[in-house]
């Protein structure tokens, strides 16, 4: 007879299925976890680390001090002709140089800066922050104060100028800050401290500029022009002249304070020079003080009666020079103030 067979999984067998399939969706739920949690870890660790910028006041102060002032900073260039002396044919060529001036005048368009930064130049050049060079016309200089005034010829809409500051009211230790273009960088910030004040210091020319401003901010060429500024942002001076044996900065800088600037500029724009009264006399140095050496017939000092080592003498038609030490005056004070030298007299 034949037997037959039913194959199945029993009661008990069933529910060791069903044990088995549970656990295997619970690992595989774990799996998937896992697997996110670490690639979610890794993309963390691959992503840069973004941290909020912390800025001390007076570094905010600074910074905000440079974007009202950088944009009244123009940079400044120029072409010269110059005679080569290596050249036998003695050609004349084109020498380009470049510096820093200050809008002071928004409305019209005016610009200061150093004599020497544009002396001599056939054509000028101010380059303003939209990069466009515009030309400029020169209104007045003087050669005593390194000063020189400026006028765009076409004036844009939006111009930012410098406000004037008190020079009178600074003091040696307080901050300042200097904007210009050292070496043909646009817009360089350099800060440091009034160093000294109403320094004395001799141009190239032999000239004397008086009453500077010292500073340890770093100056170097192409700075000339540029404006000095106190924590306020106004201006104190302008960046003029450097004592360096290599004629890079050495932290002994120099500028023209803002209250002489603000005194001549009306009359530079007006005369195109600066009006000064002569005394008309000369000046030796002795180891007494001052003594006048010549006295210009004419002059204010000849009608004062002030006499001179040499004097004319003239007979007939000959015209001669005498010495005599023993007459001549010698200078012992200046508007009640006592004097050692000529420059003394003349500051």
């Amino acid at each position: 007879s034949r037997t037959n067979y039913k194959v199945g999984w029993g009661k008990s067998g069933m529910k060791t299925a069903r044990i088995y399939l549970v656990l295997f969706i619970l690992l595989a739920v774990v799996a998937f976890f896992s697997v996110q949690t670490i690639t979610s870890h890794a993309q963390q660790e691959q992503a840069p680390r973004v941290q909020s910028v912390v800025r001390t006041r007076g570094e905010q102060a600074t910074i905000d001090l440079y974007k009202r002032a950088k944009d009244a900073v123009v940079y400044i260039s120029t072409v010269t002709l110059s005679i080569d002396p290596d050249d036998f044919f003695a050609h004349v060529r084109p020498r380009e140089g470049s510096g820093s001036g200050i809008i002071v005048d928004a409305k019209r368009g005016i610009i200061i800066t150093n004599l020497h930064v544009i002396e001599n130049a056939r054509q000028i050049e101010i380059l303003l922050t939209d990069g466009q060079p515009r030309s400029a016309k020169l209104l007045g200089y003087d050669h005593d104060f390194d000063l020189a005034v400026l006028q765009l010829e076409d004036s844009p809409q939006g111009l930012v100028e410098i406000p004037f500051g008190d020079s009178s009211i600074v003091e040696v230790g307080q901050s300042v800050y200097a904007i210009g273009n050292p070496f043909g960088l646009s817009q360089t910030l350099t800060s440091g401290i009034i160093s000294s004040l109403d320094r004395a210091v001799r141009n190239s020319d032999g000239s004397v500029l008086r009453g500077l401003i010292q500073t340890d901010a770093a100056i170097n060429p192409g700075n000339s022009g540029g404006p000095l500024l106190d924590s306020a942002g106004n201006l104190i001076g302008i960046n003029t002249a450097i004592l360096s044996q290599s004629g890079d900065s050495a932290g002994i800088g120099f500028a023209v304070p803002s209250n002489l600037i603000r005194r001549v500029l009306p009359e530079l724009i007006a005369t195109g020079k600066i009006l000064r009264p002569k005394i008309g006399w000369i000046l030796l140095d002795t180891k007494y003080g001052p003594m006048v050496r010549r006295v210009i017939a004419g002059a204010p000092a000849a009608e004062a009666g002030i006499q001179g080592i040499e004097r004319e003498i003239r007979r007939g038609p000959v015209r001669m020079w005498v010495r005599d030490f023993d007459g001549a005056d010698l200078i012992i004070s200046a508007n009640g103030t006592a004097v050692r030298t000529a420059e003394d007299v003349d500051a």
